[in-house]
């Protein structure tokens, strides 16, 4: 399981870094071309880093479309996770202008990544590491259970401030050793885990619920405001699934062994929806 390996600098300032995603600075300008990955990089230099297996809740998320407007989730846990990242990539102080990071100690921390692709906008799906490494830079790194429990995506699904999402360039040892942090953090009802209703069952009133009250997977969150953008203030999930069998989502459900659509593992019953298997069974297809 050997991923490449890319040093470099972590910088937020006039960013919005939220509890998956933040800038990356690689040490030698052209790593991504040299390496053959598909990356773009901003005018600043930097890559918006994807940060692989894990999905915060949403600060910011403006679905497609006409009638779409920026939503968030529950922000207590949406914040948390955006610090708890932060805090483990070396930064303190920080202060925000809305979402924008206006301050922080120190300017720049050092770190570096593994990764072996960019997903199709450009962002490298990596794993995360903070401080230096005295392994070579632009080099496969074989990467074990050891190694990736000190990634803060691993770490961050340990404190129980991210969600599990596993797509299917991932290893499926990794995987293995991700689904463990995330069972025991899930089992000790930590952090997100305490108020999650992905698979007991979300009940929507009012469109703000998702917003204000509801803690749900975020791939289900950006799906069900996609399809309120289509009907602005109408809360109502009538046609939620019919909705969700005309996207390309496709999915594998581990336990069935077999590859199928996002909306076939959807149950919605009157005003409530819910996932019908365990959000670590399933493997989303990358698209």
């Amino acid at each position: 399981m050997s991923l490449y390996l890319i040093k470099g600098q972590y910088r937020i300032v006039h960013s919005q870094p939220d509890g998956d995603s933040v800038h990356f600075f690689p040490s030698a300008p052209d790593a991504f071309t040299r390496l053959h990955l598909n990356v773009r990089l901003g005018a600043s230099g930097a890559a918006q880093l994807r940060l692989d297996a894990i999905d915060a809740l949403e600060t910011h998320y403006t679905p497609p479309g006409h009638g779409g407007h920026t939503m968030h989730q529950p922000l207590e846990f949406a914040h948390a996770a955006g610090a708890r990242l932060l805090e483990l990539i070396g930064f303190s102080d920080v202060v925000r202008d809305g979402e924008v990071v206006t301050g922080a100690t120190p300017d720049a921390t050092p770190g570096y990544i593994l990764t072996r692709f960019g997903d199709k906008y450009g962002r490298p799906v990596a794993f995360a590491f903070a401080g230096d490494t005295d392994r070579p830079d632009l080099q496969p790194v074989f990467t074990d259970s050891a190694l990736l429990k000190t990634s803060v995506n691993h770490r961050l699904l340990a404190d129980g401030l991210v969600y599990p999402t596993f797509y299917s360039k991932l290893y499926p040892d990794l995987r293995a050793t991700l689904t463990e942090a995330a069972d025991a953090a899930r089992s000790a009802k930590t952090g997100i885990w305490g108020s999650d209703a992905t698979t007991s069952g979300a009940s929507i009133q009012a469109q703000q619920d998702l917003s204000e009250r509801l803690v749900i997977m975020p791939k289900l969150f950006r799906r069900l405001a996609e399809y309120y953008a289509l009907a602005p203030g109408d809360p109502s999930l009538a046609g939620f699934k019919a909705y969700m069998a005309t996207l390309n989502d496709r999915l594998y459900v581990i336990s069935d062994a077999h590859a199928t659509g996002f909306d076939t593992v959807i149950d919605v019953t009157g005003d409530t929806v819910r996932l019908t298997k365990p959000i670590t069974d399933l493997i989303f297809i990358e698209g």
